[in-house]
């Protein structure tokens, strides 16, 4: 199973418990309708601190940053669109505007404790700061609105690289972050693409992680001075 493959499935499974089934069926179409990009990266940065990682056994980790991103990117949409005042039935609108928290607090669950959790709530926190100055600049015709909505794709995208790389055992670094910040560059007004092939491969991730220093484990003979 791929990387993108397995995000989706372990998104799935995050919100398998949703009730009633059309708020289900509502939250699997919007993540299903967007790029799985940020749970993709957060699985490639995974692998770049170690090969043989078991994707299966840190899809979570992936899911949470993929949830959190769909989630916001669904609050940003309805904002901008604003659907309940074209339509007399607002069913449609209140059901994604209950299926955009739920995507949000579903994975801030999966990442509360580890150590993306706290990067995933000044995530959010700085979304909301954004489209607040977003709707101002709205009224400015000095001020490009649009200025404020590729923010949520740049620290959604740090936040992938952190959860992904600590769920190895590894640390980010400047290095890996720069990479990852040169996709923001293939953001459309939609948000990622879908074809996923402007995401850094493992080997470019891998390339700005520095060696491990070896140790006395590693099969270094020791002098008896060492011992």
């Amino acid at each position: 199973m791929d990387e993108a493959a397995t995000c989706r499935s372990a998104a799935v499974d995050a919100v398998e418990d949703v009730y009633p089934a059309r708020l289900r069926d509502d939250i699997v179409a919007h993540v299903d309708g967007g790029s799985l990009a940020p749970g993709t990266l957060a699985l490639r940065c995974a692998r770049a601190v170690d090969d043989t990682v078991d994707l299966n056994a840190i899809g979570s980790r992936a899911a949470g940053v993929q949830l959190i991103y769909d989630g916001l990117r669904l609050t940003r949409t309805l904002s901008h669109t604003e659907p309940w005042e074209d339509v007399d039935d607002q069913t449609q609108p209140n059901l994604d505007i209950l299926a955009a928290d739920v995507l949000v607090s579903r994975g801030f669950y999966l990442l509360a404790r580890t150590d993306a959790a706290g990067r995933a709530v000044e995530t959010v926190r700085t979304f909301g700061r954004e489209q607040t100055e977003r709707r101002d600049a709205e009224r400015d015709p000095t001020r490009d609105p649009a200025e404020h909505d590729r923010t949520l794709e740049r620290d959604v995208l740090e936040l992938a690289a952190l959860a992904g790389t600590t769920a190895a055992d590894g640390t980010p670094t400047p290095e890996l972050y720069a990479v990852v910040a040169d996709c923001i560059d293939h953001v459309t007004d939609r948000g990622f693409p879908h074809e996923l092939d402007f995401l850094p491969t493992v080997a470019d991730l891998h390339a700005t992680i520095p060696p491990e220093e070896p140790t006395a484990d590693d099969g270094v003979p020791q002098s008896a001075g060492d011992s």
